[in-house]
């Protein structure tokens, strides 16, 4: 996933993407409002974390941007306020969830996945393509066996590939998509490098016995699709 953190404090800030980096997922930043609105509209993020005081434009302005979009990201809206009028402001103006300073990453990270799933329509951790298991939690995708799960042994960039497309079961996901929410800014990203991931992700499964999943649409992109009766 891509995830989008808009936070003044560059300690928080820089904490928060470096664990959430860590479990794979490709994280920009901002440190004010109006750059958290640029970055909002430049690229389509699964979940923004989004502090509420900003210095320029507030938090409720940068929610205000993200519900312009086309797909709206899921909203984790952090704060020091906790009075129950804040929290109910908050989540009227169109945040998905609301965390309270101070909290622990591990919260944090559970509420993030949340929203992101809520945001693509699916509330469960678990998706499951055909015999194929993904889970998003524990960011291991398994082919089912009997009542047996074999591991794929996907590297953490496969995975995060085929979470793209698994959120997105049935629908076109272009090579820029997927570059987009596979890679963060700080990533350099080959030419070849989403072909060479979904060749490798191919060949796991059909190791797996597996049937075709992921289908190519020549010169637009990839479906994830439901194995052909």
């Amino acid at each position: 996933m891509r995830i989008l953190i808009v936070e003044d404090s560059a300690i928080l800030r820089e904490s928060l993407a470096k664990g959430l980096r860590e479990v794979g997922h490709a994280v920009d930043t901002a440190e004010c409002g109006d750059k958290g609105i640029r970055r909002a509209m430049e690229s389509e993020y699964d979940a923004v974390v989004l502090d509420w005081m900003l210095p320029g434009q507030d938090g409720l302005a940068v929610l205000a941007a993200l519900g312009q979009r086309s797909h709206r990201p899921g909203v984790v809206m952090l704060t020091a306020r906790d009075a129950v009028a804040d929290r109910v402001r908050g989540l009227d103006a169109g945040a998905d969830d609301y965390l309270v300073k101070p909290f622990a990453f591990e919260e944090l990270l559970a509420r993030v996945h949340a929203v992101a799933r809520r945001a693509h329509g699916t509330a469960s951790s678990v998706l499951r393509v055909g015999s194929l298991e993904i889970d998003l939690v524990a960011r291991v995708a398994s082919a089912i066996v009997g009542e047996a799960k074999v591991d794929l042994g996907l590297t953490a960039r496969e995975f995060a590939v085929l979470e793209t497309l698994a959120l997105r079961k049935g629908r076109l996901v272009s090579r820029v998509q997927l570059e987009d929410h596979v890679y963060d800014g700080r990533s350099r990203v080959f030419s070849n490098a989403i072909d060479s991931a979904i060749s490798s992700i191919r060949a796991k499964m059909q190791a797996a016995h597996l049937p075709g999943l992921i289908e190519t649409r020549r010169g637009l992109g990839y479906v994830l699709t439901e194995p052909r009766a």
